[in-house]
């Protein structure tokens, strides 16, 4: 026997080692080919992805939206509060300062309401501080302040507060029969109520 014969034996472990190989190269062959067919979308498939891609952008872009119009919103109100405050500021800036005047007008008409105006020599007194009152009350009222005198009115909580009540047959009840002191107001909100007196219905 020649030695490039080989035994029974070394064929048949040659042969099975071929059908691995040719066993392994199918298997490579099949994997590749379902790799590439999973990487193959049909048209179908392909045009869900996109649609569900394009749904979820649209509803980024709704929720982006939302955000940017709370966010404007939320700058008006701020702005808006700010405004508000802004003319509150300017209205009522000088209420503290209104107040301090307020004694000062009182004094001046209880000087004109108390003096005896039948005395000549006093006459050019009282003018003077009659116009001298005038002159406040014009400055005032420019800065929105504005008296409260409600002498024949129906009495309000709101603006008058009062002193005493009065029955009386010749007006309705709750009628402000006198003013005891005036009331002030400054751009509408009350600085100061009058001091009224107040009429109810007379007894039977």
């Amino acid at each position: 026997m020649s030695e490039q014969t080989k035994n029974p034996e070394q064929e048949v472990e040659l042969n099975e080692e071929v059908a691995q190989m040719e066993a392994d190269v199918e298997a490579a062959v099949e994997a590749a080919e379902q790799h590439e067919a999973d990487q193959e979308q049909s048209p179908e498939a392909e045009i869900a992805m996109l649609y569900a891609e394009l749904e979820a952008a649209k509803q980024t872009i709704a929720d982006q939206k939302d955000s940017v119009v709370r966010a404007a919103a939320d700058v008006d109100n701020i702005r808006r509060r700010a405004a508000q405050d802004v003319e509150k500021a300017h209205k009522f800036a000088l209420e503290k300062f209104a107040n301090e005047l307020l004694p000062v007008i009182d004094n001046l008409e209880r000087a004109i309401e108390f003096s005896d105006k039948e005395n000549e020599t006093l006459k050019p007194l009282l003018e003077g501080i009659d116009m001298t009152v005038k002159s406040f009350n014009d400055a005032v009222a420019k800065f929105g302040v504005e008296i409260v005198n409600p002498q024949g009115e129906q009495f309000n909580p709101d603006f008058h507060q009062a002193m005493s009540i009065q029955p009386s047959n010749d007006v309705t009840p709750n009628t402000v029969l006198a003013v005891m002191q005036k009331g002030y107001t400054l751009n509408g909100r009350l600085l100061r109520p009058a001091m009224v007196m107040v009429s109810k219905a007379a007894d039977a």
